[in-house]
């Protein structure tokens, strides 16, 4: 990781989005027997509840063994197996056998989404969750991941937008909210021109997040680029000076609750 890099941003962000949390990273990077890893929870647990100590500053670091949530282990690349029973799970249940999470509406249209949803492999590697002011130069982050308010994601998705003609510098695919973390913005990075995520709209995951909180995952070749234009665009203007004292008040605000 290039430190001049890290702490321009931290200034720019401090600059423009007052108060606002810093973004976590996101890195694949191969086993390491000297490595701590977080251990296995007791117990079923939500990927989602496990990374917030990274955003409090502790970074992380899983492997298939820290992992108990079986769609955790998949949207990680840790697996590819499914149960039998995942196409009611995720619809509209089966009685006796399995509650259903009633996120679509048949069995059939489940087996047609599992089809579609790509596919990595973190066979041999580790998950690095850390957040930015405590990257080092042994890191190389392959997603940089927001947590944030409306205003803040205003700014963010006005920035994915700045340098395309296109309509589509931010997608937001159906998965869960680890997948919109992990599974798609590091999809993207593999991409000449990445998309951003937007995410955790998953009910599931929603039990582990911030009120009014949503996440918005940047590549990490694209947020460079990001960095670099970041005072030649909106931010600079007096119209965003506006927006950056409504995120002033809304930080006090979150901060009370």
């Amino acid at each position: 990781m290039d430190i001049k890099l890290r702490d321009l941003f931290i200034e720019l962000w401090n600059k423009y989005f007052p108060g606002a949390e810093l973004p976590l990273t996101l890195e694949l990077r191969e086993e390491s027997s000297d490595v701590k890893k977080v251990p296995s929870p007791n117990g079923w647990r939500c990927l989602i509840c496990q990374i917030n100590r990274a955003r409090k500053g502790t970074p992380l670091v899983f492997d298939a063994h820290s992992i108990t949530c079986s769609g955790g282990l998949m949207y990680a690349g840790y697996t590819h197996e499914r149960s039998p029973e995942f196409r009611y799970f995720l619809s509209c249940g089966k009685p006796g056998v399995i509650e259903g999470e009633r996120f679509k509406q048949t069995p059939e249209i489940v087996d047609s989404y599992v089809k579609v949803v790509p596919k990595i492999s973190s066979e041999g590697k580790n998950l690095h969750f850390t957040r930015w002011d405590k990257l080092t130069e042994t890191d190389n982050p392959d997603v940089v991941i927001f947590y944030a308010h409306p205003e803040v994601l205003s700014g963010l998705f006005s920035l994915a937008n700045f340098d395309l003609s296109d309509l589509d510098g931010v997608i937001c695919p159906m998965g869960s909210g680890c997948s919109s973390i992990i599974l798609y913005p590091w999809l993207e990075q593999q991409k000449d021109d990445p998309k951003v995520v937007l995410g955790m709209f998953d009910p599931s995951a929603r039990l582990c997040m911030p009120l009014d909180v949503l996440t918005m995952s940047f590549p990490m070749k694209k947020f460079e680029k990001i960095i670099g234009y970041m005072e030649e665009s909106f931010l600079i203007t007096d119209e965003w000076m506006k927006v950056k004292k409504k995120i002033e008040r809304s930080t006090m605000l979150y901060q009370k609750k």
